[in-house]
């Protein structure tokens, strides 16, 4: 399973999971992650989230 916010691998028995009132599941491997997604936080302007930037305008 993997954080919906930097994308790195949670390990079994570790996270959190956070259910929204619309029915979607969210993966968080740390408080961290949580508290910036809740926050609406972009992960592609934090160095330590691995989320992949498309760069598909600069080529």
């Amino acid at each position: 399973m993997k954080c919906s916010f930097c994308g790195s691998e949670i390990r079994k028995g570790t996270g959190t999971t956070y259910v929204k009132m619309d029915g979607s599941v969210y993966y968080f491997c740390s408080r961290r992650c949580m508290k910036f997604s809740i926050e609406k936080k972009d992960p592609r302007k934090f160095k330590w989230a691995s989320k992949p930037i498309n760069n598909a305008k600069a080529n």
